[in-house]
């Protein structure tokens, strides 16, 4: 007679093995996408959204599992920057460029901190919903166009022949349905300054890097028209609260986008117990996140 199968012992065996307590660390990724699934940030999604919380959750999953930069980032506070967008009806394709969630490195804390920037394309998609303007033109100047500007009334003269392909600065102008005009002029020092005194983008020397360096001229158009619209624009709700949000980090107030009370349970604990990754050891050499990944960002 064949021999049988020691059935006791392979099931003994099997027994032992499930007992054998298995490594169930969550990755980022599946972090991400468990507090995707919670049930406020659901509901808050698809009241922000107008029903479109699974499309933006993908978007966002998408854009996570393609940021290595940012997958090193908190993932409760890159729902929360990326909640932002979604309340400003703002999608967060790289590629559309209407808003961001940027990993930016924080010298402070020493790791990657997200933040959500509005794209050039974002500020004039939230003008447009005003029903205001009837122009809005941001670009570049070049040499021989700049002729003078009015300190007094703030015309601007740029209507000189261009002389040469060398950029010397940077123009923003708005006009209203009800008759306001206004326009502004930067020179490349003063973009420059401002870049310095108020980008995140730098080393940890604090020299400008990524974006500031490499499409300088792109981020100059985006700050001057930013500028514009915030001390002169048609200042709705709307636009207020886009202009708050890119300024404050998820750190800051969290509770303003996800609530007081809302907790967040990732495998039976709450979200703030899980660990942030730790960023590589390369991470310090290669601090902001390149031009091409974030155009406009800033």
């Amino acid at each position: 007679m064949a021999s049988t199968t020691n059935t006791k012992g392979a099931i003994a065996a099997t027994a032992e093995q499930k007992t054998v307590p298995q490594n169930t660390e969550a990755t980022p990724a599946q972090v991400l996408n468990r507090l995707l699934n919670n049930t406020n940030i659901q509901a808050q999604l698809s009241e922000a959204t107008k029903g479109n919380a699974g499309a933006f959750s993908t978007s966002l999953l998408n854009l996570f599992n393609s940021d290595t930069k940012l997958q090193t980032c908190s993932p409760k506070a890159v729902v929360i920057e990326a909640m932002k967008a979604a309340v400003l009806g703002l999608p967060i394709e790289k590629s559309l460029g209407f808003a961001y969630v940027v990993p930016y490195w924080d010298n402070k804390i020493k790791e990657f901190a997200p933040q959500f920037q509005i794209g050039y394309r974002g500020m004039i998609q939230l003008c447009m919903r005003t029903g205001e303007y009837k122009y809005i033109n941001a670009d570049v100047v070049y040499e021989g166009e700049y002729q003078s500007a009015d300190k007094l009334t703030g015309y601007v003269d740029l209507n000189g022949e261009r002389t040469s392909d060398t950029v010397i600065g940077y123009f923003a102008y708005i006009e209203t349905l009800n008759g306001f005009k206004k326009a502004v002029y930067w020179d490349r020092q003063k973009v420059m300054d401002h870049a310095n005194r108020y980008s995140k983008s730098k080393d940890k020397q604090g020299n400008l890097v990524g974006p500031w360096v490499s499409n300088f001229d792109e981020m100059a158009v985006k700050t001057v028209l930013r500028n514009l619209l915030s001390k002169y624009g048609v200042m709705t709700t709307e636009m207020s609260n886009a202009f708050q949000a890119e300024e404050q980090t998820s750190a800051e107030n969290p509770a303003a986008i996800l609530g007081e009370n809302t907790e967040i349970e990732v495998d039976g604990q709450a979200s703030e117990s899980v660990e942030n990754p730790v960023p590589d050891s390369t991470a310090e050499s290669a601090e902001i996140p390149s031009a091409d990944d974030y155009p406009f960002a800033q």
